[in-house]
């Protein structure tokens, strides 16, 4: 079974893009070639910085996480990017 993470990355106009893989440099890199396979969001947003890495063991863990993240308003999510310890608080029982 593979382990699961989530990540985020900062776009050039300071958004923020959350994602889910098993694999974050392969996925990173997949962003930053602005090629088939990077998230649309992301295109022309370069430079990205991968700003924020978290195990989360599976996948449906993973995506639950991912989703919960996405909904959070910017300055919390800036919160766990400088805490990712406070993610337990926010989150519960699905940060491992």
């Amino acid at each position: 079974m593979k382990s699961w993470y989530v990540y985020m990355i900062r776009c050039r106009d300071g958004t923020l893009y959350t994602g889910a893989t098993t694999d974050v440099e392969r996925r990173f890199a997949e962003h930053q070639q602005a090629g088939p396979k990077a998230a649309r969001y992301l295109k022309g947003r370069g430079p990205l910085q991968l700003i924020l890495t978290m195990h989360a063991g599976d996948h449906k863990t993973a995506l639950k996480l991912e989703r919960r993240i996405k909904g959070l308003p910017k300055a919390r999510k800036e919160t766990l990017i400088q805490d990712p310890e406070s993610m337990r608080e926010t989150f519960g029982g699905l940060t491992r």
